[in-house]
């Protein structure tokens, strides 16, 4: 049963997604009043203390993110176009994914400027780490075209008072198994789910690119810590990370070793192939923390290690393929 907060209304849009559970867990255990808006029910602590509202809605319906912003001190938007295996992979022109993307961004602000509140009210997106590799006029893909094109929006309403908005660009994330591993779709996660079913881990470029690998809890306190520092991180984009700078091929090889510690089984191979018909560009670029403002102001630091987060992962992954054929 939810708790009986009685304190500012938070609304989580894409509540049910990876981020958006753990997001909601980590709010779960604050007195507030929750509303939850995504398409699947959402995985909350026992005895929250948050008093909470659960909605399921498709947000891109007419009139659906008004209603679901209604009356909210802070809008956290979590929501993200999914295609395929993996979340950001957005062709050009791609209307839908633009619309989920960015235009659920422009509702929002519409909503809060419709509502003509004497109080504005708090605005974090989630951004992508992406979004810092290159200057904006050189990004090559669509998916940061939209994320930049939402980040400006925001900015633009901060300016004019409508809002107080944050973005926060988030390294690579992936699951710790607090959550049902099948909520990830990332590479992590994919490359986790091969390795417990005896398949190679294929990379792309010789596996040199670098990466910044987050847990997903870690994540969703960034944001908490966020709400925890209105003045300080307003009215700017941060980006949030670990700092340590790992390859792709020393991440495939960590994963193949977790899941070998919890099979029993020898690692599954590493091997460079040919990338696939569906990579772009900028699967080559290094994609890693270059700032470590927001620690500095708001005092958030990551707390799990990319090894034992790996091992977390492995764990659940495992438990859960065995429970599969045992059904």
């Amino acid at each position: 049963m939810p708790g009986q907060g009685t304190g500012q209304l938070i609304t989580v849009l894409g509540a049910s997604g990876l981020l958006g559970t753990a997001v909601s867990r980590e709010l779960a255990r604050r007195p507030v009043r929750l509303r939850l808006v995504g398409r699947r029910p959402v995985a909350l602590p026992d005895r929250p203390v948050a008093r909470i509202e659960e909605r399921s809605a498709d947000l891109t319906e007419p009139g659906a993110v008004a209603a679901a912003v209604e009356g909210s001190d802070v809008v956290i938007h979590l929501v993200a176009h999914i295609a395929g295996s993996g979340t950001w992979r957005v062709a050009d022109g791609d209307e839908r994914a633009r619309r989920v993307n960015a235009g659920l961004v422009h509702d929002v602000i519409d909503a809060i400027r419709a509502e003509r509140r004497a109080t504005p009210p708090a605005l974090l997106f989630a951004g992508s780490i992406s979004q810092s590799a290159t200057a904006p006029e050189e990004l090559l893909t669509a998916y940061d075209r939209h994320k930049l094109e939402a980040e400006r929006a925001i900015a633009d309403a901060t300016a004019e008072g409508l809002v107080r908005g944050t973005t926060l660009r988030l390294s690579t994330l992936y699951s710790l198994g607090t959550d049902a591993p099948g909520l990830d779709r990332g590479v992590v996660a994919a490359m986790t789910r091969r390795a417990a079913a005896g398949l190679p881990l294929t990379m792309w470029h010789g596996g040199t690119p670098k990466r910044d690998l987050l847990g997903i809890d870690d994540a969703a306190r960034a944001f908490t810590a966020a709400l925890d520092a209105p003045a300080a991180v307003t009215g700017r984009h941060w980006e949030i990370g670990t700092g340590a700078q790992t390859s792709v091929a020393e991440l495939f090889t960590a994963i193949a070793e977790a899941v070998a510690r919890h099979t029993g089984r020898p690692p599954v191979p590493v091997v460079s192939t040919t990338p696939a018909e569906y990579a772009v560009s900028t699967d080559q670029l290094d994609f890693v923390l270059r700032s470590s403002a927001f620690p500095d102001v708001t005092g958030w630091h990551p707390r799990v290690g990319l090894h034992e987060g790996l091992d977390r992962l492995a764990a659940a992954v495992v438990r859960e393929q065995a429970g599969h054929e045992a059904a």
